[in-house]
């Protein structure tokens, strides 16, 4: 439709199996431009599956991930970084013989095609965005685990992303840390980067996004805003209850 506004992420009808077992089955929703989306579920949901599909890191079994409007379910992960696809892992896995700004380079520079003065520009840009300049020539595996969670999300943002994927990046971290890490998430939404987190911390996670989807069995239960998923029976049901 002429005017109409293409979003940045969506998923058709996506399905997922590793052999017999059914991870994701027709899972569907859309994300435009500077859109915040939350992603509860018990276990074993298919959260962390929804993410790899959605990154390239696995590859959808049926369906479509489209990006700007652009089929990429057969592209490779290195392809839809270049399309501004960033994600962060659940558990950091860090160089842990690089300093903290070479780690951030190599982001920019494998995950996000810069060169030279470019590559150490957007490093430079993630680790200010982070608030890692300070320990930029520290050894990454000397870090604490809230320094190893913020140095995950700098090497996603060195990237340059316009869509990140945020996978449990609280979990682990006291209320504390989990405050200043929320802090820097509210401070990249304000750039207008469209975020997608899965998270446990629920209080964190709402603290952020405007939209709530909570995912269970593989399929998309509720889709809402965060008062009406955690306040519907479904989820309550599905996943609060089982997660007092």
């Amino acid at each position: 439709m002429s005017g109409a506004t293409v979003p940045i992420l969506e998923l058709r009808n996506v399905a997922k199996n590793y052999g017999a077992v059914s991870v994701l089955r027709d899972v569907g929703f859309s994300l435009t431009a500077g859109d915040a989306l939350g992603v509860v579920g018990p276990n074993g949901a298919g959260k962390s599956t929804m993410l790899s599909v959605i990154s390239g890191v696995e590859r959808a079994d049926a369906g479509a991930v489209m990006i700007n409007g652009e089929d990429v379910t057969r592209q490779s992960a290195a392809a839809r970084c270049r399309h501004g696809v960033g994600r962060s892992f659940q558990i950091p896995r860090p160089f842990a013989d690089l300093t903290v700004f070479e780690n951030a380079l190599v982001g920019a520079h494998r995950g996000g095609g810069a060169r030279g003065r470019a590559a150490h520009q957007a490093a430079m840009r993630a680790l200010e965005l982070t608030g890692m300049v300070g320990q930029a020539n520290q050894l990454a595996g000397s870090l604490s685990l809230l320094g190893r969670k913020r140095l995950e999300l700098a090497r996603a943002l060195a990237t340059e992303p316009s869509l990140l994927l945020l996978d449990e990046i609280a979990g682990g971290l006291t209320e504390a840390e989990a405050d200043v890490l929320v802090g820097t998430i509210l401070d990249l939404k304000s750039t207008g980067v469209t975020i997608v987190w899965i998270e446990h911390v629920v209080h964190a996670l709402t603290r952020v996004v405007d939209r709530l989807m909570c995912l269970a069995f593989g399929e998309v239960y509720v889709d809402g805003s965060p008062d009406e998923v955690l306040n519907s029976r479904e989820v309550q049901e599905v996943y609060l209850g089982s997660n007092p």
